[in-house]
């Protein structure tokens, strides 16, 4: 076959594997969502904001139907967020999320991982500082004055608001005003459709992996994308290829 046909293999492998990962992500926040404020969409509005994301980033309708079934159904789930922060090669720095129901079990997938790339784990706050945690919302047809106009009309404060280059509009906030934004905003304009709405965890500074200390660093990616307990891992550099696929 060849030396493409083997990349290609590990390509749609860890192509494979990032899309095992947000279906389970998606299962455990739809499942949390639906026992906070009930499983009907038409009643539970962060439920429905939810299961329309999952749909746009193409999780099967089974995985959402499954998550909401359990649910009504009376299964009891415990699941809580952990957030480790760690340190890799070459002043790396790495955010790791979990949302976990076996606090130990995660514990023990995530320091050897760490431990098997000449990485180490810090305290709690030792990285967090050195990244921003906010609201990102983007999305077209609407101007800058508009939005601001919306936004005020909401008594949403937002951070900023900007205009990207494509022409799509670019507002953050605080984590907690999500929401707050895109209801601001969709009471003025019923059908507008977000090309992004999320919480956004971005390091303020990047830097670049070289030799070494980017197998080392790849090794540790992979590593802990290996963890069933991961959902998410944000890191500062700038020059690794996440695999995914165009």
């Amino acid at each position: 076959m060849g030396r493409a046909h083997e990349v290609r293999k590990v390509a749609m492998a860890k192509t494979a594997a990032k899309k095992a990962k947000l279906y389970s992500r998606y299962g455990k926040e739809i499942y949390l969502t639906a026992k906070a404020g009930g499983p009907e969409l038409d009643g539970n509005l962060a439920l429905r904001r939810l299961v329309d994301k999952a749909k746009k980033e193409q999780v099967p309708a089974d995985v959402i139907k499954r998550a909401i079934d359990k649910v009504k159904s009376g299964v009891t789930e415990n699941y809580e967020p952990i957030q480790f922060e760690g340190f890799g090669p070459g002043n790396s720095t790495l955010i790791v999320k979990c949302l976990t129901d076996n606090i130990n079990r995660t514990i023990s997938q995530v320091r050897p991982a760490f431990t098997k790339a000449k990485s180490k784990l810090g305290a709690e706050g030792s990285v967090a500082y050195l990244y921003n945690v906010e609201s990102t919302v983007i999305l077209s047809g609407m101007s800058e004055d508009e939005v601001l106009e919306a936004l005020v009309m909401g008594d949403v404060d937002a951070k900023d608001i900007t205009t990207l280059e494509d022409g799509r509009i670019k507002i953050t906030g605080e984590p907690t005003d999500l929401n707050k934004i895109k209801t601001a905003i969709e009471a003025v304009k019923e059908d507008i459709e977000f090309d992004v709405d999320d919480i956004t965890t971005t390091p303020q500074e990047y830097v670049e992996l070289e030799g070494d200390d980017m197998m080392l660093f790849d090794r540790l990616m992979g590593l802990l994308n290996d963890c069933d307990d991961v959902d998410e891992v944000y890191h500062n550099v700038s020059n690794y290829d996440d695999g995914e696929e165009e």
